[in-house]
């Protein structure tokens, strides 16, 4: 809380006497606790609003309907401060907000804009409740932390004007073993804050008399059932979720759009406090000053322009009637005959959702057909911050890369667990690369939704080798004789559905494509083409070159192939013209044939001789 003093003004020692009294006035020095007005509220039937006073009803509406001011800001906009710690010179007294009361109204607007930032909930409305509820706090008459001394009740509701609500606290909250009390400056009956009490100023205690612990529970609660407060059939809704009042209604929308218009700071315990209740009631209270909050006898006629008296079941209009209609369902008298549908009860803030998040989901990648390692996992919190179990959330896949849940499905719910987290089933990858989305969705209304960017790759293979070593050897200008066969492989696997780029190169590197030599067919221009992009391995992972030509140039020429994924070989092409036999020689390489001896046959497999035979000499007769 040393930030909250921090920010706190001290009290002026120049405090006006008219804001002096009136503190006074409504908070007793000597009572263990300050009673709001029992006279704001008119007599009549609870049921007349649908009020289940058998069970102790309220309409579902968070103060018990229990009574609040009717005073409407004034008709002047206020001013604006140059700074919050400069207070006017002059300007409506209205405008200003006592300290700790603005803190706690702007800390409770950030906190909801952290666990529910779809509900656009705006501090000025909290001030405007609590204007209504209690003017402020009694005008800021708050300790150190926050808490209002002495604590604010509202007066008891025993079905005498009012709603009938048996205790439910044991008098833990309010002082009343007997029958219920709202209590604080946000005057939430017991019951309701049993579900929605809140611990905003981290002292461990969920006080409905602390300021910064009744207006989060308020925030929380003016949020429920996924309203968005910048719509204004939502807002309404919030407030009459509240109190169930059309008057209740336009009072705090007069304040509201008044405070929009402008605000500032003002010291604790220096505000100005209201002075018009709502409709009498003909319930008896205790004076403030004059005894304890409960057990008091009423005084048999008290003034009903004394903030703390109780006016007599008697019209405040001279000739009038008591209304019929309780001017809250549940609470006291009505200026609205309009029967109004019961409101839902808010859901309470553990059983709320609040917010979607990440649970911790990597980077979604995957190769074309195989499985994604990670998998989408999503945490829901309540309105309160902590984990919620039992939401359903529903995961769907996005794009035409193919991808689909290992179930075959495009879409899937799947419910979060006591930790709060859902996790989507696996992904697998679809055969086209590209990029595709996963976006899960929670609750109804005004969803929480989470959108993931996914990736599919194209099929990779980490090595490619021909099938064969057999040399490849073309003559100028003609085609080779012998196609060009390769596997490829992923971790020792056929790599099916890899693309391969095939290239003449100059250098084993591949860095540059080569202008002459062998080529694949030439193009519609007749060209050759020395560069094939659209090569795939089939289901076995392997590939079949189209055919190769030579061109006239001969040499050694290279042909590099790269896979996605990184893997490559380098081919050679030979291109020699064929050699051609000398004169005398045989047609088989190697081979000559050789003159014979006159007369002498070769032996076979022998080159004949190419000696000539010697004639026989002439014998004398």
């Amino acid at each position: 809380m040393a930030a909250h003093m921090r920010r706190r003004l001290r009290r002026g020692a120049t405090t006006t006497a008219v804001a002096a009294a009136a503190v006074a006035a409504l908070a007793a020095s000597q009572a263990p606790a300050a009673t709001l007005a029992d006279g704001s509220v008119g007599s009549g039937d609870p049921q007349a609003a649908g009020e289940d006073t058998a069970n102790g009803g309220t309409d579902g509406a968070a103060t018990g309907n229990s009574p609040y001011y009717t005073d409407l800001p004034p008709l002047v906009s206020p001013d604006k401060p140059t700074a919050s710690n400069v207070l006017p010179a002059a300007g409506s007294s209205e405008a200003g907000i006592p300290a700790s009361v603005l803190a706690a109204y702007k800390q409770a607007e950030r906190t909801v804009a952290t666990t529910d930032p779809s509900c656009r909930l705006p501090w000025q409305l909290l001030a405007a409740i609590g204007k209504v509820e209690s003017g402020q706090a009694r005008g800021g008459r708050v300790d150190a932390n926050g808490t209002a001394s002495p604590r604010i009740l509202g007066p008891a509701l025993n079905g005498q004007g009012f709603a009938l609500i048996k205790d439910t606290d044991g008098g833990a909250y309010d002082g009343d073993a007997v029958h219920d009390r709202a209590v604080g400056p946000m005057q939430f009956i017991p019951s309701t804050w049993a579900s929605w009490g809140q611990d905003a100023n981290g002292d461990g205690r969920k006080d409905p008399n602390n300021i910064y612990d009744a207006a989060l529970a308020a925030g929380r609660y003016l949020c429920a059932n996924d309203r968005d407060l910048a719509l204004s059939a939502d807002l309404d809704r919030a407030v009459l979720s509240y109190n169930r009042s059309t008057e209740y209604l336009r009072t705090v929308r007069s304040w509201f759009s008044y405070y929009q218009r402008g605000t500032h700071e003002i010291p604790d315990g220096t505000g100005t406090l209201p002075s018009s209740p709502s409709t009498p009631s003909p319930s008896p209270s205790p004076r403030p000053g004059t005894g304890s909050g409960t057990g008091t006898t009423p005084s048999p006629k008290p003034s009903p322009a004394e903030p703390g008296g109780t006016p007599s079941p008697t019209p405040s209009k001279p000739g009038g009637k008591p209304s019929p209609d309780p001017s809250k369902p549940g609470g006291g008298g009505s200026t609205d005959p309009t029967p109004k549908p019961p409101t839902p009860k808010p859901t309470p803030p553990s059983e709320t959702l609040g917010s979607l998040e990440n649970a911790g989901t990597g980077p979604l990648r995957a190769t074309a057909g195989q499985e994604f390692d990670e998998r989408v996992s999503v945490l829901a919190r309540n309105a309160a911050g902590a984990p919620l179990a039992k939401v359903p959330v529903t995961f769907t896949v996005t794009g035409d890369t193919g991808t689909l849940f290992t179930e075959g499905k495009k879409t899937v719910t799947v419910w979060t667990g006591t930790d709060g987290t859902a996790t989507a089933p696996k992904l697998r990858a679809g055969d086209k690369a590209g990029e595709f989305t996963v976006t899960a969705v929670a609750g109804t209304g005004r969803a929480r939704t989470l959108t993931y960017a996914a990736r599919v790759t194209a099929r990779q293979a980490d090595a490619i080798a021909r099938t064969d070593e057999k040399a490849l050897t073309a003559a100028p200008g003609e085609k080779f004789a012998d196609a060009v066969t390769l596997k490829a492989t992923y971790q020792d696997a056929a790599a099916a559905g890899v693309a391969v780029t095939a290239t003449m190169v100059k250098d084993r590197l591949g860095a540059v494509e080569n202008d002459k030599g062998p080529h694949f067919e030439e193009d519609a221009d007749g060209k050759p083409v020395r560069t094939l992009t659209t090569l795939t391995t089939d289901a076995d992972g392997q590939l079949r070159l189209p055919e190769i030509f030579a061109d006239d140039h001969e040499g050694t020429y290279l042909l590099r192939l790269t896979t996605e994924g990184g893997a490559s070989v380098v081919i050679e092409l030979t291109v020699e013209a064929p050699e051609e036999p000398a004169p005398g020689e045989t047609t088989e390489p190697g081979e000559t044939t050789e003159p014979t001896e006159p007369g002498e046959a070769p032996t076979p497999g022998e080159t004949p001789s190419a000696e000539p035979t010697q004639t026989p000499a002439a014998t004398k007769p």
